[in-house]
């Protein structure tokens, strides 16, 4: 070619050049951590399958695993696609819960924003936004408005996790219905076999095949702890795992219901996060705060009127069949003198609530499925309870009455009257209320962790945040952290509580379950447990089952399990004037830091929690059927003072099997430079209270040697 032409060519051949570059897609993108000990990395592979993989410290965790949709209505969305662009953002942060484990939150991180189009036709457009912590990863899908599609129908997510070994895996069933079963320990591999072990107590629960529930919880061989979940589940359905225990790996599997999609949103929208928590050890798991972290900051703009408290109820004496929520007979237990009976014992203990179960009309009602709703009236007292007597003598008491609506799985019923109860509520001074949702959902088709009944809780919290009420729900969906947008979503059950204790067919729950709650179950959030049974062989109430702790382990719940709001369960009298019961009138409920002392996934674990507003460090230490002996260090303390440990142990002779009610109180003087040794019974634990020590404390007291 004459020099001369190719010169003047030269720039219309470079424009050209580029313009091929420009528009070339983008084969592969990563985004490492703020510390890059974690590195995310997206690709498109030759069929277009988006493919991403996660390192933790340069080795591979998670192997390539495929993401994408399926849809009732239009083709599967999952391969031909091609990554568009990209951008970049680095946040450094930190937030304040107005009440929780801790009080100011870390939220560091990186995000990558991809850009996704189909190729082929339809030619629709995604966003996958992936958010990079030193603690995980959370991803989530994002639908932008386009003229191709209008609504997204979807019959199931293709989301991925595919492992690079076989982890030692605790688990639960993916129930559609409840969270209320033990969990298992087994390989990832082994996870079918026993896919169907140890129902809920609803009755009626849906259960796939193969199919496990967030979060699970995960080691492996190297010792990396995993844990996959979800954050801000919104106006979708409850994300469980369908499990291939060949190519060892999870694969998202919604929650359906007799519709055939599983989702349907109208565009634009965003998806829950998917969340994959990592840490070295098992401690670093509950030291988190990705689930918070993910969600929105706080909607309401006051919230002085939500408390954090301890709470007495009528509630564990129905399931050890002395009293009965219907009032058809004489052991009816929300009765006015009950109650104010109550109420005088929690007024002269510092406790701020009674619960009283039964307190409405409905109650003993036997009508068909269909026929449930109308049933329960959350305005109208039994005859037997006198509602304005009791929340004023309540109040004059400095006790507020916690008010109970059990739906009976009646939401579309429960809906019709939300404004009324909640303003009922608000009329009487009353900011609390436990909701409960037993039995299979009607409408018909619908389940407890479906989209539809996503939306029906959400719509339960917003509605009593604009009455000033809080809520503790039972039969919920799962905590994906959305108190952090509504902070009025103080606490609920959503796993196997303390009262499968009382009538569970297998006895009660076996001493290992905590220490697989703490690390499975809590890592989502707040757990009402209901822990403080004092009366542990159940004796004379119940002769086929007992707790399966012992007495320093249930007062080490208090510590252990967080909730803001904690009941002392048991019957007054088993408290009245038990030495131990002084600890459950010392701990606090809202906390300002929290340390993970040690723990096991399943085997044992110690927390340290300081109150909010003083000086006071609370520690509990539970384990599982093992005895054992832990050394823990204080250092944690102000180096400057001087601290009164109060610790109640295990006696000699404890043991949750044969002597589960032995144990020891004494105490000591401690500062920061003391270590402990705590020596836990089979079915063990240990409670300390750690506050400055006065003048006289250190002129009688011993010091820990």
């Amino acid at each position: 070619m004459n020099i001369a032409r190719f010169i003047a060519l030269a720039p219309l051949l470079l424009s050209l050049l580029f313009g091929c570059i420009e528009n070339m897609p983008i084969r592969h993108v990563l985004v490492n951590s703020p510390s890059t000990n974690i590195r995310v990395e997206l690709f498109s592979n030759p069929e277009g399958n988006l493919i991403y993989k996660v390192f933790h410290n340069n080795q591979l965790l998670i192997d390539e695993s495929q993401l994408g949709f399926e849809f009732t209505d239009m083709p599967d969305l999952r391969d031909e696609m091609i990554i568009v662009d990209t951008s970049y953002q680095n946040y450094d942060g930190v937030w304040e819960l107005p009440w929780g484990e801790k009080k100011q939150v870390v939220d560091r991180y990186r995000q990558m924003n991809v850009w996704i189009k189909e190729l082929k036709a339809p030619g629709r457009m995604m966003n996958i936004i992936f958010r990079v912590y030193d603690d995980g990863i959370g991803f989530r899908y994002s639908f932008p408005e386009q003229a191709n599609m209008q609504t997204a129908s979807i019959s199931n997510e293709i989301t991925q996790f595919k492992l690079t070994s076989d982890p030692t895996t605790w688990w639960i069933p993916g129930d559609w219905d409840s969270y209320e079963h033990l969990y298992n320990k087994t390989r990832l591999s082994e996870i079918n076999a026993i896919s169907k072990r140890n129902h809920g107590n609803l009755g009626q629960t849906y259960i796939p095949e193969n199919a496990v529930n967030t979060p699970v919880t995960m080691r492996t061989d190297k010792g990396i702890h995993v844990a996959i979940h979800e954050a801000n589940l919104t106006d979708y359905a409850g994300m469980t795992l369908k499990v291939d225990t060949v190519g060892l790996f999870f694969q998202s599997s919604l929650v359906g219901s007799d519709n055939a999609y599983k989702v349907v949103r109208d565009l634009p929208f965003e998806t829950p996060w998917r969340t994959i928590q990592i840490a070295e050890q098992a401690t670093g798991l509950l030291e988190s705060d990705l689930i918070l972290n993910l969600n929105e900051p706080n909607s309401l703009e006051d919230v002085s009127w939500i408390k954090p408290m301890k709470y007495l109820g009528i509630w564990w004496q129905m399931h050890i069949g002395i009293y009965s929520w219907h009032n058809k007979g004489s052991d009816h237990g929300a009765t006015t003198d009950h109650t104010k009976k109550l109420i005088d014992f929690a007024a002269d203990n510092g406790f701020g609530g009674v619960l009283a179960e039964g307190w409405n009309t409905g109650w003993g009602e036997r009508v068909a499925y269909e026929d449930k709703e109308g049933v329960f009236d959350f305005v109208t007292p039994s005859f037997d309870f006198d509602l304005r007597q009791v929340a004023e003598y309540g109040k004059e008491k400095g006790v507020q009455l916690i008010m109970h609506h059990e739906t009976n799985s009646a939401p579309r019923f429960y809906e019709q009257q939300l404004d009324t109860a909640f303003s009922l509520m608000q009329s009487l001074g009353l900011h609390t209320v436990k909701s409960g949702y037993v039995g299979k959902i009607l409408p018909k088709g619908e389940h407890h962790h479906g989209q539809w009944m996503v939306n029906h809780y959400r719509k339960v919290v917003e509605t009593a945040a604009k009455y000033q009420v809080a809520m503790n729900v039972h039969e919920p969906i799962k905590d994906t952290g959305i108190r952090r947008t509504y902070p009025n979503m103080l606490s609920r059950e959503g796993l196997r509580g303390q009262e499968f204790n009382a009538w569970s067919v297998e006895g009660g729950n076996p001493p290992e379950h905590i220490p697989s709650v703490v690390f499975t179950r809590m890592l989502g959030g707040p757990i009402d447990y209901t822990p403080g049974i004092f009366n542990l062989t159940l004796k004379p109430h119940r002769s086929s089952n007992r707790v399966q702790t012992t007495l320093a382990h249930q007062l080490a719940l208090y510590v252990v399990l967080y909730s803001p709001v904690q009941m002392a369960p048991d019957l007054i009298n088993y408290y009245e004037g038990h030495p131990a019961f002084q600890f459950v009138r010392d701990v606090a409920v809202d906390w300002e830091e929290t340390k993970v002392l040690n723990g096991e996934v399943g085997d044992y674990v110690t927390i340290a929690r300081k109150e909010r507003s003083s000086d006071r460090w609370f520690i509990g230490s539970v384990t599982d059927e093992n005895a054992r002996t832990l050394a823990i260090d204080l250092d944690f303390l102000d180096p400057e003072v001087q601290y009164k440990m109060t610790i109640y142990t295990d006696g000699e002779a404890a043991d949750f099997d044969v002597n589960p009610t032995d144990y020891l109180i004494d105490s000591y003087i401690v500062n920061a430079t003391s270590g402990l040794t705590l020596t836990l019974a089979r079915g063990g634990g240990c409670a300390i209270h750690l506050e400055p020590a006065t003048a006289e404390d250190m002129a009688n007291l011993r010091r820990w040697l």
